[in-house]
Formats: C-alpha cells, sequence, structure tokens
C-alpha cells in the first residue's frame, strides 16, 4: 500500500529537454525580432573564417551583441567590416543553442562612423607619436644572449607557459616573472609598474636585473586588450632603458604598446623565439666552426712544413757554399807570390835605368843646360824692367802735364763757386727779410690783441685796481680793511692810501717828469672807506 502512494515526481509541471527548451527560445527571439536594424562598433573582427563564414560582435558603451555574416551575404556585402568601424546592421536575431548564446544575423550593413574607442585610441596614438614616443631612434637593439628574462603577463594563463617551454626548448636560462592583471581595471597600472619595477633593480644585486622584458598577453577583443592601450603602459615601455618586446594579442592585434616597444612580436611563443636563440644550433655552430678553425690550423702547418722543406731543398750546402770562395782564396794565394816576384824584378829595372842615367857627364851637360837657360832668363827680365820703365816714365809725363793745367782748372772752379756763394748770399738776405717782416707783423697784431685785453685800457675808462702790501689785488671792502696800507692803480699812476686816511699824492709813472699836486684835505677825495 504504501508503495502505491509514492511518486517519482515531485511535481505535475511539464518537462523539456534541454534541445526542446533551446528550440523554444531560439523560434520566440526568431518570431519577436524577425527583422532588426542594430548600430554598433565592430568588435573581435578576424576576417573570414576558412568556411567564408564571418564573425565578429557589436557593441557599445554599455552592451555587447554577437554577430554572425554567412558566406553568401558575406560576398555579396557592399562595405566590408572592420575592427573598430561603426555600422548600422540589418538582419534578424536567433540563437546558438550549442553555447546558450544569442547573435543576429546579418543580411546587409552599412557605415556609420568610426567607434568611440578607436577615436580614442587614434587621438591617443596621434598625442603619443607627436611627443616622439613612437621614433625609430629610441629603439634599442635585442641583446643576442641575454642571461636574465623579465616577463609581464600573468601567472595562471597560457601564455606564461608558452614563454617558458619555448625558452627551455631553444636556450633554458634564468626567467623572472612579474605577475600582473592583463584585462579589467587597474590592470594597465599593474603593468607599467612591472615594466618600472623591472628597471628599478640594481645590477648585481639580490634579484638579478633582467637583460631583456617581454610583455605578453594572449589574444582577444579590443576591450580585452584595452588596458595595452593605457598611456602610463606606452610611456613605461617607451622610458624602459631595458630592450622590451611586446607580445600582445595575435598577429592581427595592434595595441600602442607595439609602436613604443622595441620589437613587436605577433605571438607570445614569437617573442620567446626573438629572446634567445636555439642553444643546439649555437651548439652545432660551435662545432662546426671549432672543426673548421682545426682543419684549418692543420691544412696551414701542413702547408708551411711542405714550404719549409721545399725551401731546405733549395738551400746549397755549407761546403757549396764555401767551395767558390775557397778556390779564389787558393787562387789569389799563388798569384800572390808570383806577382811579388814580377814588382821586384820591375822595380830593379826602374832602378838600373834611373842610376844609368847619373853618370859625371850627364851631370855637367845637365848643368850647361841649366845655366844656359838662366842667363836667357835674366836677359828677358831686363828687357822687361827696361819696358816697364818706359810706360812709368810715360805715366808720369802725362801727370806732370795734367798737374800744370790743375791750378787754371781749379781758378775757374773757385770763380764758378764764388758766383754761386754770391747768389745764394742774396737769396738768403732776401728770405731773412721776408721772413723777419713775417714776424714782425705778427709780433705787431699780438701786440694790438694783447693791448685790446689788457686790464689797463680799462682803467682808462675811470676804473682802479687796489692792491695791498704784498701787491695782492684787493676784491672787496673786508679784505681792504684789513691791509695796513693800499697801493690803488689808475690808468696814469698809482696812489698809496690807508684805511681811513685821506690818499697820498699818486705816483707819476716812468716816463713822466711831472707829478699832480695833491689836493687841500677840505675840498679832496678824502677817506674811501
Amino acid at each position: 500500500m504504501s508503495n502505491f502512494f509514492e511518486s517519482d515526481s515531485p511535481s505535475n509541471v511539464a518537462e523539456y529537454t534541454v534541445s526542446e527548451l533551446s528550440g523554444s527560445i531560439k523560434r520566440t527571439m526568431e518570431t519577436t525580432f524577425e527583422h532588426v536594424r542594430v548600430r554598433g562598433e565592430i568588435s573581435g573582427y578576424r576576417g573570414p573564417h576558412s568556411s567564408g563564414h564571418a564573425y565578429f560582435a557589436l557593441k557599445d558603451d554599455r552592451a555587447r551583441l554577437e554577430a554572425v555574416v554567412w558566406k553568401g551575404t558575406f560576398q555579396r556585402l557592399k562595405t566590408r567590416p572592420e575592427e573598430g568601424m561603426e555600422v548600422i546592421a540589418t538582419g534578424k536575431i536567433t540563437t546558438f543553442p550549442g553555447s546558450s548564446k544569442y547573435q543576429i544575423v546579418i543580411e546587409s550593413m552599412e557605415p556609420a562612423g568610426v567607434g568611440a574607442l578607436m577615436a580614442m585610441l587614434e587621438e591617443r596614438k596621434r598625442k603619443l607619436s607627436a611627443e616622439g614616443l613612437f621614433d625609430a631612434a629610441r629603439k634599442q637593439v635585442l641583446p643576442f644572449m641575454p642571461r636574465v628574462i623579465g616577463v609581464v603577463t600573468s601567472p595562471t594563463g597560457a601564455v606564461i607557459r608558452d614563454i617558458l617551454h619555448r625558452l627551455s626548448d631553444r636556450f633554458p636560462l634564468h626567467v623572472l616573472v612579474w605577475p600582473v592583471k592583463v584585462q579589467g581595471e587597474g590592470s594597465g597600472e599593474e603593468v607599467a609598474n612591472a615594466i618600472r619595477g623591472f628597471n628599478a633593480l640594481e645590477p648585481g644585486g639580490a634579484i638579478p636585473r633582467p637583460d631583456l622584458l617581454i610583455v605578453a598577453r594572449g589574444g582577444g577583443s579590443l576591450e580585452d586588450l584595452w588596458s595595452f592601450n593605457d598611456e602610463i603602459v606606452v610611456r613605461a615601455a617607451a622610458q624602459s632603458d631595458i630592450p622590451l618586446i611586446s607580445a600582445v594579442g595575435h598577429e592581427t592585434d595592434w595595441t600602442l604598446i607595439d609602436y613604443a616597444a622595441d620589437v613587436r612580436a605577433p605571438t607570445p611563443t614569437g617573442a620567446a623565439e626573438m629572446a634567445v636563440p636555439v642553444k643546439a644550433e649555437l651548439e652545432a655552430r660551435l662545432a662546426d666552426l671549432s672543426a673548421r678553425l682545426s682543419g684549418c690550423i692543420n691544412r696551414r702547418m701542413d702547408r708551411d712544413r711542405q714550404n719549409l722543406r721545399a725551401l731546405a731543398r733549395a738551400l746549397p750546402s755549407i761546403d757549396q757554399l764555401l767551395a767558390l770562395p775557397r778556390r779564389r782564396f787558393d787562387e789569389a794565394a799563388s798569384r800572390l807570390e808570383r806577382g811579388l816576384e814580377l814588382t821586384v824584378l820591375n822595380k830593379r829595372r826602374v832602378l838600373d835605368r834611373a842610376t844609368a842615367d847619373l853618370r859625371p857627364d850627364v851631370l855637367a851637360s845637365r848643368i850647361t843646360d841649366r845655366r844656359q837657360r838662366l842667363r836667357d832668363l835674366s836677359v828677358r827680365a831686363e828687357r822687361v824692367v827696361e819696358r816697364r820703365l818706359d810706360q812709368l816714365k810715360a805715366r808720369v809725363a802725362r801727370f806732370d802735364t795734367a798737374l800744370a793745367a790743375l791750378p787754371v782748372r781749379l781758378a775757374g772752379e773757385a770763380a764758378r763757386n764764388r758766383d754761386r756763394l754770391q747768389g745764394l748770399a742774396r737769396r738768403g738776405d732776401l728770405a731773412a727779410g721776408m721772413i723777419l717782416n713775417g714776424h714782425r707783423q705778427a709780433l705787431a697784431s699780438h701786440d694790438r690783441i694783447l693791448q685790446s685785453l689788457s686790464y689797463k685800457n680799462v682803467l682808462k675808462r675811470g676804473y682802479a685796481v687796489v692792491r695791498g702790501e704784498d701787491d695782492r689785488i684787493l676784491t672787496s671792502a673786508e679784505a681792504a680793511a684789513t691791509e695796513a696800507l693800499l697801493s690803488i692803480e689808475f690808468s696814469d699812476g698809482r696812489l698809496s692810501a690807508s684805511p681811513g686816511t685821506t690818499p697820498s699824492e699818486p705816483q707819476p709813472k716812468a716816463k713822466k717828469t711831472t707829478a699832480r699836486p695833491s689836493r687841500p684835505e677840505s675840498g679832496g677825495q678824502g677817506s674811501l672807506f
């Protein structure tokens, strides 16, 4: 009885399978939104798939809508989709039951303008480029064989595993990982701080300073990679003293850090390949070069050894070198003895010939010849002396004739010089008179100027000059009161006076013999003070 009342179903609500529910939702969406026009910015576009279909998303600042363009429709589109392009798409809303997503199947599309994010990205790119952060002159050369590599990426993603795996395959070395967020709020500041932190490490410190940096992240949409477009990240990459490789996204993804980095890698794996060479290839290359060097050295030594042997064979022996000089010496020694004998014989013959000529009769004959030559020379000398005396006598006669005519010539020359001297004397007297007249006229002119400037002309107009006892000119009554005796000069003479007394008789001029009588005291000038 108890089994009769028990039920396996807790409710009487109808049950649906997942496929049934997904199909019902798909039919409802397609019926409700059969034909819509949607405006948004294209994001995540990678070009048409190998099947010919195109998959991307339409987004605005608050939402995102997946989109698909089938192969036949894609070929008929007048406007091809591009990343960041703002478009107006016409189509229907449908769902994809396999992943529980809804999407728009685009039937036509037309451009509506550049997206906000792309416009912001282009403006930021122009600004940073104008500052010179993207100049090729700032780029550094990557080290050929770094000892330490610093990696800035997420420690939990597949990117770091790919990089470590490729580095271990190519050239195992020391890798430092600076864990950061590569997406979301604050990720840009973490990446910039990681780059600056690696650059702040001191060489030779407890933590080795990297020789090369790799900033890596996997692929994604423009929003996913936006952290690497932050201005703080771009400036940190441009200011890095350590060479930096940017490996953000896939080969078709471009961010601003790619322009500021020294080298851009298409993928994180490609960055690992750029960072280090293949150790096995280097070892093989080194072994090949070592073998080539050893072979070259051996061949060079063999060639030098052969050349030395050939030269040794070409050199003559000591006996051969000394054979000819020895023969010449023996010949010279044999000729020397014979030559001495011949020389002695020749000298003896010469001496015999010389002694044969030294007979008394020969000597007497030679003395007679010498005496005769001496007589001839004395006669010739007497004749030469006589001719010389005759020449001297003729010259003396010519001198006597010249001396006889000399007084007359000297008298004429003296008369001419006397006339010339008298003419010069007359001209000198005339010139001296003219000079004296000129000086006399100049002196008279200067005297007239002096007389016109003399103070005596002023005295003639009724003025007087008052002097003290030391003949000092007084210019004030106060100075005159201190003097015991005054001298007053007029145009025709001087008077002596004392302060408070009548003046004395005027002194006559030097050239005048009469003096003026003094006036009576009652009707005179009286005291000047």
